[in-house]
């Protein structure tokens, strides 16, 4: 445990984290576990985010993402409903010369898949239990302030939060990134990612399923059987924006006959399809991740296409790396919201992430190039990489979020 800041208001904690989705939650209890105390703020009502039901929103936890939940004590809670992802098959169309990211035998799994209501039943569980932790659901904010003396905000019940620095976690569309008028890169891909839980007759054998067509990837994430010992899968299926609205309201014969179409035998018949959701796909990414008292973590700071679902691992280093950099400087008797800790964390960060979005968009490119010709030289892209073991050893440790610095946190 290293030293907190303590003050004589009792409202005023080492940080004020606005959003308490997967990486805000995540965010509280790793910083807890260094001693720092948080508030939580999350306009959302818990019992809403984690009503019974599958809804197919899943997520793939790499192996570094895996390392940070087991060393902030959510491993036991969460190791038995765990899907590992033995392999990885990359098609283009289901054509010939697929590649296949197989770890040799000893080298663990490429990841774990994760419904995304069981991540945050093990986070909200235990953030409740943690005294460090100050949570305020179905919260609406109703002023942000920072200065030199540290972050505050004003909730719509009155109460006033504050705290060595404010850390923006709510998403996409960031209030505190707003506010802070941080410029911003994006761009719209005119394509929907369409979600949902499939059913299917055939295991899946823990094989993750990224199938490429001209209209966009279409995935299959393998998850654990349900209670009956049905074989279950997540959809992530992308369309472009002009087809999404009909294929959203497709009848649910209809919308499982264009899967089956497009899935062909590899999972053999779909037997069920639950409620479909859906997200328009972009990209964006922030000129800077700090401002004054202010880091932004997750999507708040960086938005990536689904296409290799680093979405949230992108978010989990961050957490790992701005945990990392407040627990240095308090040992050097720096408090949270230090301009030079930021500095650190921005230097940390920035580049990373800046080149996973480049990597991932480019891939979406890359395979969005309609056309025969497009189509063979990528599959022959492909068979050249499936014959060479160091690019694909290559492939699979970034797959496992172990490349560049990584931060203590996510390390075994």
């Amino acid at each position: 445990m290293t030293g907190a800041t303590h003050h004589t208001d009792p409202a005023r904690r080492d940080l004020l984290i606005l959003g308490g989705g997967l990486v805000g939650m995540t965010l509280a209890l790793a910083a807890a576990r260094k001693g720092f105390s948080s508030h939580v703020v999350d306009r959302a009502d818990p019992a809403e985010l984690t009503a019974e039901g599958f809804d197919g929103r899943a997520s793939a936890i790499s192996t570094a993402s895996w390392n940070l939940l087991n060393n902030i004590g959510l491993a036991a809670r969460l190791e038995d409903q765990a899907c590992p992802i033995v392999s990885i098959a990359v098609s283009d169309g289901l054509r010939p010369g697929r590649i296949d990211f197989t770890p040799a035998a000893g080298e663990g799994t490429l990841g774990r898949m994760f419904a995304n209501r069981t991540l945050r039943l093990a986070l909200f569980e235990a953030a409740r239990d943690e005294p460090l932790i100050a949570w305020h659901s179905r919260a609406e904010i109703g002023e942000r302030r920072r200065d030199a003396f540290g972050a505050s905000v004003a909730l719509a019940d009155g109460r006033r939060l504050s705290a060595a620095l404010m850390v923006g976690a709510e998403g996409r569309n960031s209030p505190s990134r707003e506010e802070a008028g941080i410029a911003i890169a994006r761009w719209d891909y005119r394509h929907r990612a369409i979600i949902a839980g499939l059913a299917h007759d055939k295991p899946h054998g823990g094989v993750a399923w990224e199938i490429f067509y001209p209209a966009g990837p279409f995935a299959l994430l393998p998850l654990r059987d349900d209670a009956e010992g049905r074989h279950r899968s997540a959809l992530v299926w992308t369309v472009s924006e002009a087809d999404a609205a009909g294929v959203l309201k497709l009848s649910d014969r209809a919308f499982t006959a264009e899967i089956a179409k497009r899935m062909s035998d590899v999972l053999g018949t779909v037997t069920a399809v639950g409620p479909r959701a859906s997200y328009p796909l972009g990209f964006h990414h922030t000129a800077t991740i700090t401002a004054e008292r202010l880091a932004l973590v997750g999507d708040a700071g960086h938005g990536i296409h689904p296409i290799a679902g680093q979405g949230l691992n992108l978010g989990l280093r961050d957490v790992g790396a701005l945990v990392e950099v407040l627990d240095e400087g308090a040992r050097l008797g720096l408090e949270p919201g230090d301009a030079q800790l930021l500095a650190r964390y921005e230097r940390w960060r920035g580049l990373d992430a800046f080149s996973v979005a480049l990597a991932t968009d480019a891939l979406t490119r890359l395979f969005g190039v309609p056309g025969q010709t497009a189509s063979a030289i990528r599959r022959l892209g492909m068979a050249g990489v499936q014959r060479m073991p160091a690019l694909k050893r290559w492939f699979m440790n970034e797959a496992r979020g172990m490349s560049g610095t990584l931060p203590d946190l996510l390390r075994a």
